[in-house]
């Protein structure tokens, strides 16, 4: 009986240790993000990457914070900001930043970094990238079927590599399922400028297109509230846009910037940190369309030949060029 009480004893008190070391390592652990230009509420991969990072602060306690950069030149300051301070995780969320965190992950070694949608080869940072041409084009499928016109747009921000992928897949998409279909195409030239995207998408509108996709961070805004005002259609990105225009947004190509936050936070939070860079793409549902707006929008023959297309994409039937060059 005595061994008994012994052994319950010691194992409370274990109990009650590990339960106090777990919750001081969650208090302990802290992660940063710093934004893009676009800020949050941009309604795009800033927001997205926030609620990966709220995921993460919900599930293990951990400490989050957040710098919203205004320029260009805010990336290197802001992200030093966080590991000065001695935060675990620091986050860039854009390919824009890429310069800017290979400069501080070099003077912060000790600091861990993540990266969207670029690449910086460094013992201490993680990349997150996406294949957006295999999303894109799902969403080319859905405006090449979806028009009446046999014209749609799109609407990139700054015309940059990236951007370029996003546009390639959509027009291959398009021409796809609608071989005649024309596809106008159009750069903000920034990530942050709603009304120049709004600009843009009511002159595509008035050159007869119906369904114009961007992919133009906040600009995009602009694009769909332009939809709204003429009675026509929009498809959004990165993060579910219908709440913006339910009549006019048919769907969103998911990319799941925050699926991406959450696993490499929690990797590292766990021990398990992995430098180097992971591809999200449509065979994980690190990329797609936004079922739940597109079942609503559209019919079962456009949502079926979606999933067809799909499957080919990732069985490697077909092949979605990265680059307008290719097509």
């Amino acid at each position: 009986m005595k061994k008994l009480s012994l052994f319950l004893v010691v194992a409370l008190t274990l109990t009650l240790v590990m339960g106090f070391s777990t919750v001081g390592m969650a208090q302990d652990f802290k992660v940063g993000m710093v934004t893009d230009v676009g800020g949050l509420g941009d309604q795009s991969f800033n927001d997205s990457a926030w609620r990966g990072l709220k995921r993460a602060e919900e599930e293990f306690g951990i400490e989050i914070n957040v710098i919203e950069s205004n320029t260009m030149t805010d990336y290197v300051p802001n992200l030093s900001s966080f590991a000065e301070q001695g935060y675990d995780m620091v986050w860039a969320i854009g390919f824009l930043m890429t310069d800017a965190l290979t400069e501080v992950s070099a003077m912060y070694p000790d600091v861990h970094f993540g990266l969207i949608d670029s690449v910086v080869e460094a013992p201490n940072v993680v990349n997150a990238l996406f294949d957006e041409h295999e999303g894109s084009f799902l969403v080319g499928v859905v405006a090449g079927m979806r028009s009446e016109t046999n014209k749609v747009g799109y609407i990139g921000g700054m015309e940059m590599p990236l951007i370029k992928k996003f546009e390639a897949g959509y027009r291959a998409g398009v021409k796809a399922v609608n071989p005649d279909a024309e596809v106008y195409v159009a750069y903000t030239g920034s990530f942050d400028d709603p009304q120049a995207g709004k600009e843009l998408a009511l002159t595509q509108f008035d050159q007869g297109a119906d369904v114009i996709y961007h992919a133009s961070g906040a600009c995009g805004i602009g694009v769909i509230k332009a939809a709204n005002e003429k009675g026509l259609y929009a498809i959004g990105v990165d993060s579910p846009q219908y709440h913006l225009a339910p009549a006019n947004v048919l769907t969103s190509m998911i990319k799941r910037v925050d699926v991406a936050v959450y696993n490499e936070v929690k990797k590292l939070y766990e021990g398990n940190f992995e430098p180097g860079t992971h591809v999200y793409g449509l065979a994980d549902n690190g990329v797609g369309i936004y079922r739940e707006q597109a079942e609503n929008m559209l019919s079962d023959e456009i949502l079926n030949t979606v999933d067809n297309y799909k499957q080919k994409i990732i069985d490697g039937e077909i092949t979605v060029p990265t680059h307008p060059d290719e097509l």
